[in-house]
């Protein structure tokens, strides 16, 4: 394959991912779409609403992402959620580490980027943070303790860690048949609890779970068909073209953030490139001001205090560290990764939602203390 047809295909994705970065930073910033705020909902109303939203996105994502490698278009396994190293503790520990700092950092790795595209100098230094964090964990000063101490242990999959593979190596049945099953019965069951609410049938509800479920299934579509080569010109094997982790991907924030600025320091250094990741963080940030502006919210934010600058900072910090360690976000591994069925993704999950329900509870516990 020519060079030229290289950089088209490399076009094509930034272009794509940057667009679809727009509509879910326009779409987000609408129906207030967010992790964060699903769990502070149940902990301090037990309102579920958002976790419902939360839950409908999933099961659209599942059901799109199994469908596109049913029909040959994607091949989840190509990707860093279904490898065959199950990092167990990286995902348990990342996870909660993360979870934790969004709650003190006032939302996820997407939440900030909105944040930040409606006014928010509060979530400009948390995205600091968050790169600083995460390429540090990449490659610098803590890179050493995730590669030497927490990815040491892990569970060697003979198969993969995506539970399709599992059943079907299990079950004898064919691998679509497994994904039909398995993508089918899962999301229906997501797409049913989350219908079950009047309050969720709402149009903002429903419009910001559908939407953001299609962007993640679009992103795997981008970066896993049309950025895929049978053979790069260069190395004469199969690539995937504007991919941040060199596999098949879609939606996924922390690790971008990170790579956003190295880009900004680099940016005359020729073999930095613009990646899917890179794209859809710009677009996100893109997307929210547009929306702000569109309906006159873009509003300036400060800090309150010396106290709530020193949460943002740590929350930064824990939100960059964690999400590179559990191998994704809120996104990367509560949308993305669900919908390949990933254990790992589901342990990080587990991690992130433990980590959220605690930081509410110090949030509560200091607010109680200080009044």
């Amino acid at each position: 394959m020519p060079d030229t047809d290289v950089a088209a295909i490399r076009s094509t994705v930034v272009w794509c991912a940057f667009a679809l970065g727009v509509v879910l930073g326009a779409i987000t910033s609408r129906t207030g779409f967010c992790a964060m705020g699903a769990i502070a909902d149940i902990v301090n109303m037990s309102d579920w609403t958002r976790m419902r939203m939360w839950a409908f996105a999933v099961g659209i994502a599942i059901l799109g992402t199994q469908g596109l490698a049913i029909a040959g278009l994607i091949d989840p396994a190509k990707s860093v959620h279904a490898g065959r190293t199950l990092n167990w503790l990286s995902g348990a520990i990342g996870g909660l580490m993360f979870g934790f700092g969004m709650v003190l950092a006032s939302g996820c790795g997407a939440r900030t980027l909105t944040r930040i595209g409606a006014g928010s100098l509060k979530s400009l230094v948390v995205f600091v943070m968050i790169a600083l964090a995460a390429y540090m964990t990449l490659r610098g000063l803590t890179a050493g303790l995730r590669v030497n101490l927490l990815e040491q242990v892990a569970i060697a999959m003979p198969v993969g860690h995506d539970l399709p593979r599992l059943l079907a190596q299990a079950s004898g049945l064919t691998l679509a048949t497994t994904r039909a099953a398995l993508g089918l019965s899962i999301g229906a069951i997501l797409l049913a609890w989350a219908l079950a609410d009047r309050e969720f049938r709402r149009v903002d509800p429903l419009l910001g779970a559908l939407v953001t479920g299609l962007i993640i299934v679009a992103g795997w579509f981008v970066s896993g068909h049309i950025g895929q080569v049978d053979e790069h010109p260069d190395t004469l094997q199969e690539a995937f073209i504007a991919s941040t982790s060199g596999r098949a991907e879609s939606l996924t924030f922390i690790a971008p953030i990170a790579l956003s600025v190295e880009l900004l320091l680099f940016w005359t250094d020729t073999s930095r490139l613009v990646t899917l990741g890179i794209a859809t963080v710009c677009g996100t940030i893109a997307g929210s001001f547009a929306w702000a502006i569109a309906t006159r919210q873009f509003r300036w934010e400060g800090f309150q205090g010396t106290e709530d600058t020193a949460n943002h900072l740590v929350g930064g910090c824990l939100m960059g560290m964690g999400g590179v360690i559990a191998l994704g976000c809120t996104f990367g591994q509560g949308l993305t990764g669900l919908s390949t069925l990933s254990i790992g993704s589901l342990i990080a999950v587990a991690g992130i939602v433990a980590g959220g329900v605690a930081g509410v509870h110090y949030q509560t516990w200091r607010i109680d203390r200080s009044g």
